[in-house]
């Protein structure tokens, strides 16, 4: 066995079979006991931080996005079924919180033990799935299956909401995961009960007011997903809280000046976190694109949403440093917070104008 694979090293070059000798050597029974028992241990510590660097740097990396339609037509083909309004984003959440669980590595935030433990990027990036993958089931619960304030809930998606909305960190009794997938299996149902003609009670409703329900959502998390992002470099903010309204009151007084910084351990948490929330958005927001095209054709917004899109795939470009750079605004050094935080601003500012033309466009 030895030999067959020194023959396949030999392939690479001399190099690489003297590279192969050389580990024979080190890691032979005969070697150990001589060099002593403190030697031996710590080869195979070194050994084990490389494996385990190893493994966190494969699970460190993010999923690729994926063409929803496709997705779609490949779920309705195995079933038997068609495509129908609302197939498309379901379909797509359904992929998403299952790549969120399946990736390499499978669900990380509730690791106890390592490598799993020692990450931060991933976790954060998942917790960013995670958020929007909740804004989506509230959504399909309370806005697109029902037609109206009094109509009923849709039985299936009031399973699905509350599983997916389950602590993120729990890894026993029961762990996120189960949690995950009941909620899962709850989405199947609805789909396969959605793709029935002889089942009208449920439904997904392509209207302008629903989907404008949910961009509020959205609005709101890029909003404060960029708040945070811009405070990686410390600013001092006007407290606009009560503007607009002389009759507003708030809970606790708070000064008219506030200075906002991200601690320092955190920065890359919060662009992790926000780059994971982009790629499920962007997901979401093709599949809307999709089951509400004619919608967005009559209120003349089909390009407001492509935008929104093309604004945030920039999120997603290969980062180049090993961390995550924080230099102050116009400094030498670049600041990745900032970049971010700039993207989402432009998407949060497309949605914002998205939603103004579904009111009155």
């Amino acid at each position: 066995m030895l030999e067959r694979i020194r023959t396949a090293f030999s392939r690479f070059g001399t190099w690489s079979t003297n590279a192969f000798d050389r580990l024979l050597r080190y890691y032979h029974p005969e070697t150990w006991r001589a060099r002593g028992a403190l030697w031996t241990t710590g080869l195979l510590a070194i050994t084990l931080v490389i494996v385990l660097t190893g493994i966190g740097i494969y699970w460190s990396r993010t999923p690729a996005s994926f063409d929803v339609v496709a997705n779609a037509q490949a779920m309705a083909e195995r079933d038997h079924e068609h495509l129908v309004p609302g197939y498309v984003t379901t379909a797509t959440l359904i992929t998403v919180m299952s790549t969120l669980l399946d990736k390499p590595g499978g669900y990380l935030s509730n690791d106890v033990m390592p490598p799993g433990v020692l990450l931060d990027n991933m976790p954060n990036w998942e917790f960013g799935v995670l958020v929007q993958s909740r804004d989506l089931a509230h959504a399909l619960r309370n806005d697109f299956s029902r037609s109206q304030s009094q109509s009923t809930e849709d039985p299936d998606l009031v399973i699905a909401e509350p599983r997916f909305n389950f602590d993120s960190e729990s890894w026993l009794f029961p762990p996120s995961e189960s949690q995950y997938r009941e909620g899962i299996k709850a989405l199947q149902r609805y789909l396969h009960r959605l793709a029935q003609a002889d089942d009208p009670d449920a439904q997904f409703y392509t209207r302008a007011d629903n989907l404008n329900q949910w961009l509020g959502l959205v609005s709101k998390r890029l909003g404060s997903l960029s708040q945070r992002l811009s405070a990686s470099v410390g600013q001092m903010r006007v407290n606009t809280d009560l503007a607009g309204d002389t009759a507003a009151h708030q809970a606790t007084p708070r000064p008219s000046e506030m200075e906002v910084k991200t601690p320092w351990l955190q920065i890359d948490d919060v662009f992790y976190e926000s780059r994971g929330s982009a790629w499920a958005l962007i997901e979401f927001l093709k599949a809307v694109e999709y089951d509400f095209h004619d919608v967005l054709v009559k209120k003349n917004a089909l390009v407001s949403l492509r935008q929104i899109i093309r604004e945030l795939e920039a999120t997603q470009q290969t980062v180049w440093s090993p961390i995550i750079l924080n230099g102050s605004g116009f400094g030498l050094v670049a600041n990745h917070s900032l970049v971010m935080a700039s993207y989402l601003s432009r998407a949060n500012a497309a949605v914002i104008d998205l939603r103004d033309l579904l009111t009155k466009g």
